[in-house]
């Protein structure tokens, strides 16, 4: 689609029960046919921010390191999330392109997905590191689980991405009960880390994010026959 500008044993348990509900979200009917990939022109929107992150072993790295070299689809997310339209939504998006993406070979090597929280209380480097050994394993497309190291190194990189989030609370108490409150965004970099489109859970179609990413291989000279 064309871009436009503003488009514990305890706790085991329940990330299981989380991923059941994670691939349990379905992705709405599309009503029309996007157009053919490279037949239109994704825009640059903004240039990818950039960051101190933690990967899923632990190790300090910087978020560019995920956002170069490749086509990108980044999403934020927490892995406690429970909203249907929210973070369990945009990963059952990405698992079905991850599937479309291992029938197509050039893309190989060509395509990543990073998964950014922004809940690094609870999603350490070694829940991550379980996460992504449910939903990423296999394929040739790199799925990165990445988080960081406190808030406080997490607020600048919300801030370059224009990512909103506030951490819901009893009315009550006045204290965190352990949801946030977000608009879901996913967005589409190209190699050199251009962001060329942004999703909302109105526009996060797989179709339509399948042909961006295609469109963006062909603008790369990637023959994909």
């Amino acid at each position: 689609m064309p871009s436009s500008p503003a488009r514990p044993a305890t706790w085991g348990g329940l990330f299981f029960a989380l991923c059941l509900a994670c691939t349990a979200s379905a992705a709405p009917v599309m009503d029309f046919t996007p157009p053919a990939p490279g037949s239109y022109r994704l825009e640059r929107i903004q240039a990818a921010g950039d960051g101190a992150v933690l990967d899923s072993a632990g190790k300090r790295r910087r978020l560019a390191e995920f956002t170069r070299g490749r086509v990108t689809l980044l999403a934020f997310m927490y892995s406690s999330c429970a909203d249907p339209n929210g973070c369990p939504y945009a990963l059952t998006v990405m698992h079905m392109l991850k599937g479309e993406l291992g029938k197509l070979p050039p893309a190989g090597g060509r395509v990543g997905f990073v998964s950014l929280s922004f809940d690094p209380e609870r999603d350490t480097p070694a829940m991550l590191a379980l996460y992504g050994a449910q939903h990423a394993s296999g394929g040739h497309v790199a799925w990165d689980f990445v988080t960081t190291r406190s808030r406080r190194e997490l607020l600048p990189i919300l801030k370059d991405w224009g990512q909103d989030v506030g951490i819901d609370v009893d009315r009550a108490t006045g204290k965190a009960i352990g949801t946030y409150s977000h608009v879901l965004k996913v967005f589409l970099l190209d190699r050199s880390g251009w962001v060329r489109e942004i999703y909302t859970t109105e526009y996060l179609l797989p179709a339509m994010v399948l042909n961006d990413i295609k469109t963006l291989l062909i603008e790369e000279g990637v023959n994909l026959n």
